[in-house]
């Protein structure tokens, strides 16, 4: 075969090996050809290698030396490394010797492929055919050649179901003759026991330390996505995924269920024997956090640019049906939207809720059970089963389980609110939530009372899995890092959604909510913002909501509400001439605080709980592109009598009938994506100062007053207050239980304004997010692939490497 043609040739690698794998790296001067098998044989026939001393071997600085001054031999380094796994999956690697070369090549392609990718004269490369390379061996072929990447590709897929090298054989013997790789049906050696497989095989670590190094080297050929810089064009696909997930690829389905299966099946607790981690290696673990990763990736997809790929709910037959549904040409995204049996979902949740609730796992005895690290993954995961598979989503709410969730993640959030380096963390967790709030069985499941006693530094609570949503959202607001804001308005949203179905909070719930209105109403606040009044708004609409629909439950609220009336009073009256509006902005330099702390009530954390660190000097961490904002994450529907939901039209939608314009997700940003209209109104309501900078005028003020809908809770404490002062007065009463159990008894029926319609904003999937997946995904693989370090120091451009 000839070596591909390049530009320059001057020198490559010699390995000169007295020891091996001791070699010292140096450079010879000429081009080597393709034909000279014992010099390329030398870069992986040695025995005793392990992926990382590949890595230590092999220096950065030299491959980008050889890239730079001999590109036709590391062009043919390439090509003989993905010829050695092609003929290794042609001949099934029967021998010690096959297997090992495969492994080795595997380990060197992985180093080498970061180097290629960082390179745009290289990075097409892989796409390119290598002359005589064709199907059929002749040059008459080459027309007809695989581009590289897709030898590749295919290579690993089949060695990936390569009996008794990552897969248990069939043989009944040693007499029997050993299988043809080509001629097995894959479909039979599924990794593990799950979705669409009933049979769990025996575990052979061998086949997990194999898979896993596979699995490396996929990983690193979709990483190509790293070398581009973010973009919102959803018709930038990644070549190396479209083709992995495409109907070529032969292994597609086993390979989706396997990898799936290996992740939904794993129990890192270890047959339940304290310290059970510490004495025996886990083969499985690495396997399972590559499986995860690579699963992620291939499920990387923008579903707001296609109809959506979920079925109607008249799918009969096996777990995934061979008619061709419509759908999406990745055929991982199809088959995860395609899984329809209870026995499936079930085992799917089971699973994610059992390793996301790992690190909550509370023992007597100090790190006695392992702890998983790998739960950002999980929650990729959980976000992509609810976006692409509706039926799945609706099975998750349909009972409890869904808490099973809900509480890992609210840990995750108020572990992570003081540390910088997880704010993509605190985005993908609050997502989640954003999603499921949309559905009116959240709400109603979060009625359930919170027993289990998962130690955070939160007040100690007696109450609903709905207190500890909000207590724990009040921590956030109130004592996060300042990079957390944007993300208020999807906080509030939640708690806006949930509000309708939350039949009785607790007096700490009730208090926190009332805190938050406190912070968000001074002056210094509503007016040092362009979007800041949208806060008060939501936290209206949850008072409204809660005292429209669940009155009769919620006396703790109200008595709060009532406790708290002067907060609505100075709402009401809140000045708006240009005098009042400057002094509110003067005490804002006296106050740099974002959040007043005081009145918070906090009191005694709970027993065990550690308080939420920042994070170490020097952490490294990804930046994140910026999200769209409340208004482009969400759509408005409002639930009719029946329970159903109709959309509303977004011309409708951009005013709720409260008045407050869509609100913002980025830092300091005006909204985006309103009416051409109102963004004119804005600018004429509010003035710029020759800096730049946005400053409040009275007419910016009172566009907004006037629509605050303060009505039902004047009303409420029109008819409340005189009848509790009077109690007081009459009975002497000083105690607030038996306040509260007047307000328990009391109704206002027929006193009330009309109830509102329920408004619920619900997450809709758009190209903004589907790249904010994109780098936050990509930047946790990155950071957590350190052994060995596969991309770090590569020139990355989706995303920057920071230090806190």
């Amino acid at each position: 075969m000839k070596p591909p043609v390049c530009l320059k040739e001057c020198s490559v690698w010699q390995i000169n090996h007295p020891k091996p794998w001791k070699q010292r790296l140096t450079y010879k001067t000429s081009p080597v050809e393709a034909t000279d098998n014992a010099f390329w044989d030398q870069f992986w026939a040695d025995t005793a290698t392990s992926v990382q001393d590949v890595f230590a071997l092999v220096p950065a600085a030299e491959i980008r030396a050889v890239r730079e001054e001999s590109p036709s031999n590391l062009a043919t380094l390439c090509y003989k490394a993905v010829e050695k796994l092609v003929q290794g999956a042609e001949s099934g690697c029967h021998t010690e010797k096959e297997r090992q070369i495969v492994l080795n090549c595997c380990r060197l392609l992985t180093r080498i492929l970061p180097y290629i990718f960082e390179d745009p004269d290289w990075r097409g490369f892989f796409w390119s055919t290598v002359p005589g390379a064709g199907r059929g061996g002749g040059d008459e072929d080459d027309e007809n050649a695989r581009p590289l990447a897709e030898s590749l590709l295919l290579a690993v897929t089949d060695l990936l179901f390569c009996p008794d090298f990552t897969v248990q054989s069939h043989r009944r013997s040693t007499v029997d003759t050993a299988e043809d790789i080509h001629s097995i049906d894959s479909c039979e050696y599924i990794w593990e026991a799950g979705v669409g497989f009933a049979h769990s095989p025996q575990p052979n670590y061998i086949h997990d330390l194999n898979r896993t190094e596979l699995l490396k080297l996929l990983l690193t050929c979709f990483s190509e996505a790293m070398y581009l810089p973010p973009s919102s064009d959803s018709s930038n696909t990644n070549p190396w995924v479209q083709f992995f997930c495409s109907t070529e690829n032969r292994h597609a389905l086993p390979l989706f269920t396997s990898l799936l299966n290996v992740v939904c099946a794993y129990d890192p607790v270890g047959y339940g024997i304290p310290y059970n981690h510490l004495l025996f290696s886990d083969y499985r673990e690495p396997l399972v956090e590559e499986a995860a990763q690579v699963l992620i990736v291939t499920l990387d997809y923008d579903s707001s640019t296609s109809s959506s790929p979920t079925v109607d709910g008249t799918t009969t037959g096996t777990a995934m049906d061979d008619v061709d549904p419509p759908g999406p040409d990745n055929l991982f995204v199809n088959y995860l939207s395609r899984i329809h049996r209870e026995e499936d979902f079930q085992f799917i949740l089971k699973g994610v809720a059992r390793l996301l609730s790992n690190p909550l796992v509370q023992t007597y005895l100090p790190n006695s059970a392992k702890k998983i690290q790998f739960h950002q993954e999980l929650l990729v995961l959980f976000w992509k089963l609810c976006d692409f598979n509706k039926k799945f989503l609706f099975f998750v709410l349909k009972s409890s389980d869904v808490l099973d969730i809900l509480v890992p993640i609210l840990y995750f959030l108020n572990d992570a609110r003081a540390d910088q380096s997880r704010v993509g963390l605190m985005h993908i967790g609050v997502f989640i939530l954003l999603l499921l709030s949309g559905e009116r069985n959240f709400g109603v499941r979060l009625n359930k009372p919170y027993s289990v006693r998962v130690p955070m530094d939160i007040p100690v609570f007696t109450g609903t899995h709905a207190d500890l949503l909000i207590i724990v959202f009040h921590k956030i607001i109130t004592s996060g890092h300042q990079r957390l804001q944007p993300l208020f308005d999807c906080l509030l949203t939640i708690v806006v959604n949930v509000s309708p179905y939350l039949k009785s909070l607790s007096m700490v719930a009730a208090n926190k909510l009332l805190h938050l209105l406190e912070a968000f109403s001074t002056t210094w606040f509503l007016f040092s913002a362009v979007q800041n009044h949208h806060l008060v708004f939501f936290l209206l609409e949850v008072f409204n909501n809660i005292i429209q629909y669940q009155f009769d439950g919620n006396s703790n609220l109200v008595y709060a509400v009532i406790r708290k009336r002067n907060v609505f009073h100075q709402l009401a009256n809140l000045p708006t001439d240009s005098q009042s509006i400057q002094k509110g902005l003067q005490r804002k330099k006296k106050t740099p605080e974002p959040i007043s702390r005081t009145n918070s009530q906090d009191g005694v954390s709970m027993e065990g709980s550690r308080p939420a660190a920042p994070a170490e000097p020097g952490t490294l961490k990804t930046s994140l592109v910026a999200t769209p904002g409340i208004d482009k994450l969400t759509e408005k529907s409002q639930v009719s009598e029946d329970g159903t939901m109709r959309s509303l039209e977004p011309e409708a939608s951009q005013l709720s009938p409260e008045g407050n314009p869509p609100a913002a997700l980025s830092d300091g940003e005006p909204w985006s994506g309103e009416a051409s209209h109102s963004r004119r109104e804005r600018r004429r309501l509010s003035s710029a100062s020759s800096s730049g900078q946005w400053t409040p005028t009275p007419d910016w003020v009172m566009s907004w007053k006037s629509k605050l809908p303060l009505q039902t809770i004047m009303r409420l404490l029109q008819v409340l207050v005189p009848q509790v002062e009077k109690i007081c007065i009459d009975k002497g009463l000083t105690d607030e239980s038996e306040i509260l159990k007047f307000l328990q008894h009391g109704t206002l029926v027929g006193l009330l304004p009309v109830p509102h319609p329920i408004l619920i904003r619900k997450y809709q999937a758009n190209s903004g997010t589907a790249m904010w997946f994109r780098t936050y995904m990509w930047g946790v693989i990155y950071l957590r692939n350190v052994d060995p370090p596969i991309w770090y120091d590569t020139d990355v451009k989706l995303f920057e490497i920071q230090r806190v």
